[in-house]
């Protein structure tokens, strides 16, 4: 008889990095003593570099003391890949997932994550593709549209995936997006000539390729849940 599992999915709008990092790790405590079940944060962003545990700030271009005035933060985790960004009309989903109970290696989990991103920009006439040898994330031709960081602390995961709606792409010309030189960004409003639906319309189709990828069949969705 096949296992009938729910993801729990906390809608929680625009959020300080800050705030979502330390839910992140608050829910992944929960998550190894089964305080909480499988769940995902859908989210946006204020404008944000971070840099992941290799911490390689030789890609952040500008001195990060010239963040402030021009209204981003920079902060340090401990995901793995390299620099990226995160801002409006970017959509984050941060799974905490129990590798185990979801029957998911740590390769087989990332490679999950891209079809995630390849899916959803299908559904947009879009044709993305997991990454070449060395790259991470997902791209359109030789464009990145979606970003991947995670961290597995005990079979848990935390961070996650990020894609590219209609970001100003300005951002990324202050650092080297993924620590990868030569390369571009894109997003999905930059490749598909005509409208999108609402952000929130897209982010409900990440999360139901999320659900589907990792076999969750049914969703409970938890709408402004407060932040700690």
């Amino acid at each position: 008889m096949t296992v009938q599992r729910t993801l729990e999915v906390w809608k929680l709008g625009l959020v300080k990095y800050l705030d979502a990092l330390k839910l992140q790790e608050k829910l992944m405590s929960d998550r190894k003593i089964g305080k909480v079940s499988d769940l995902v944060l859908s989210l946006q962003h204020h404008p944000t570099y971070t840099l992941g545990k290799r911490k390689t700030y030789h890609n952040l271009l500008i001195p990060e003391s010239d963040l402030k005035s021009l209204g981003a933060e920079l902060h340090y985790t401990e995901r793995g890949g390299d620099i990226t960004f995160h801002g409006p009309r970017q959509a984050v989903l941060y799974p905490i997932f129990s590798l185990r109970e979801i029957g998911f290696g740590a390769r087989k989990y990332v490679e999950g994550l891209e079809s995630v991103m390849i899916e959803v920009a299908s559904m947009h006439g879009v044709k993305a593709r997991p990454g070449d040898k060395g790259e991470t994330g997902v791209w359109v031709r030789d464009r990145k549209i979606g970003a991947i960081g995670v961290r597995i602390s005990s079979g848990i995961t935390c961070h996650g995936l990020a894609f590219n709606i209609d970001p100003d792409l300005g951002w990324y010309e202050n650092i080297v997006p993924c620590g990868l030189e030569g390369k571009g960004v894109t997003s999905l409003k930059r490749e598909v000539p005509g409208e999108l639906p609402s952000d929130d319309v897209i982010h409900h189709q990440l999360i139901q390729c999320l659900a589907r990828t990792f076999r969750f069949s049914n969703l409970q969705i938890k709408q402004d849940v407060p932040i700690l």
